[in-house]
Order: structure tokens, then C-alpha cells, then sequence
């Protein structure tokens, strides 16, 4: 029991150092949810449910732009796409755990969770028997205090001034997110790409335009790192 523990907690301490970007974000997505007229307790659950900083933004964008149902659904589809990556990344080092705990796992799956949980697991000095207890106090690290994070931008969502330009910040959080993944040529050319399809496909109807600049700069990323690799 005293090498789980220890493994949960180095997770949990790997994690602290980034809540100091998580927090603030959390309670921008908490004031903009409620700006945007969803309900307080249904702008909590979307948190604890989905649990994805990135769709959880873009959701509450295409509210507010009273987007149809399914668009919404299929984009934050494809913004989550990424995960698909972080758990094929994964499995090697958790395909022997039991289904209870691949299910806990692969809900605490995040971008966050997934950077210092890959780096623990590639650590070849310390044995993989108990390393899955780091992933799940990395996980609930962060989801702890993205709840919390929430609920305070919840409860201050509904104090803040109509006149207060919010929606701006909405734009600023997520080239604060896209810029530091910008490290390399298929990165780069994905967000370029993207950027470029939504201003072309800005006019588009049931805000289209977002999916398709989406599939776009997956599809470019995609495409330029196969090409990289084989060219390297």
C-alpha cells in the first residue's frame, strides 16, 4: 500500500505546477457558461461530465451563437479527437489493468493529465506495477480543481457587469491554449490551415464553417506529419 500511496502522490505534485493555467480558465469557462444563459448547475455538470476544457469553451461559443444541436456535438467531436492519440500513446503501459480501472483512467484523460503522466510511465527507473496510482492522482488532481475552478466562475458569472467585454477573453483563452502546442512544422501547419478555412468559411451556414475548419486542420496535421516523418 505505501508504493501506491507514494505514487499517488507523486502525481498529485507532478500536477500542481499546472494548475496555476488551469484554474484561471476554469473560472473564464464558469463566467462565460452563465453569460451565456445555461443554467448554473448544467454549467457545473458540463464540467464534471464532459470534463474538457477546450470543448467546453467551444460549446459555450456555439450557444451563445445559437448553433444547432448536432454541429455543436460533432465539433466538440473533433476537438477531442486528440485524446484518441493520448490513449493509443497509452495502452502499451495500461492494457494489463483491470476494466474498473481503464474506465477511471480514460476519464481523467486531459491534456494536462496526459504530459506528465507519459513522462512518469517512459521513466524506466521505477518499476510499472503501481504507476497507474500516479495517472490517477495526476487525473484528480486536475479535475478537483477544475470543478472547483468552475464553481467560482459560476458564482461570480452571475455578479459580472453585462458591459464587461467577456467574450474577448473567450478568444484570448484559446490562443493562450493553441500557442504553446505550436512547436513544430505539422502544428503550425494545422492551426494555419484552420485559421485559414474559418475565415473563408465564415459565412457559412448552422456555423459550418467551425467543422470545417476543424476537419481541415486535423487533416492537414495529419498529413504534413506523415511527410516529416518519412522524410526524417
Amino acid at each position: 500500500m505505501s508504493d501506491r500511496i507514494q505514487e499517488l502522490f507523486r502525481g498529485i505534485r507532478a500536477e500542481l505546477p499546472l494548475l496555476v493555467g488551469v484554474l484561471p480558465f476554469g473560472m473564464i469557462y464558469g463566467i462565460m457558461a452563465v453569460r451565456a444563459g445555461i443554467p448554473p448547475g448544467a454549467s457545473q455538470a458540463m464540467s464534471a461530465i464532459l470534463f474538457a476544457g477546450s470543448s467546453q469553451f467551444i460549446t459555450v461559443q456555439l450557444i451563445t451563437q445559437s448553433t444547432p444541436a448536432l454541429v455543436i456535438i460533432f465539433t466538440a467531436f473533433i476537438v477531442n479527437m486528440r485524446h484518441m492519440l493520448y490513449s493509443a500513446t497509452l495502452a502499451p503501459y495500461v492494457m494489463h489493468l483491470p476494466a474498473k480501472w481503464k474506465t477511471v483512467l480514460a476519464y481523467l484523460l486531459t491534456d494536462e493529465a496526459f504530459a506528465v503522466t507519459i513522462m512518469n510511465y517512459q521513466d524506466e527507473g521505477r518499476p510499472l506495477t503501481y504507476k497507474h496510482w500516479f495517472y490517477l492522482g495526476a487525473g484528480l488532481t486536475l479535475w478537483s480543481s477544475w470543478q472547483v475552478s468552475t464553481a467560482l466562475g459560476v458564482f461570480f458569472g452571475a455578479q459580472v457587469p453585462e458591459t464587461w467585454a467577456l467574450d474577448f477573453s473567450l478568444a484570448l483563452t484559446f490562443i493562450a491554449l493553441v500557442v504553446p502546442g505550436l512547436n513544430n512544422r505539422p502544428s503550425v501547419a494545422a492551426a494555419l490551415s484552420a485559421g485559414i478555412m474559418a475565415l473563408i468559411s465564415y459565412n457559412w451556414p448552422l456555423k459550418l464553417g467551425l467543422v470545417a475548419a476543424s476537419l481541415t486542420g486535423v487533416a492537414v496535421g495529419v498529413f504534413i506529419e506523415m511527410r516529416w516523418k518519412r522524410s526524417g
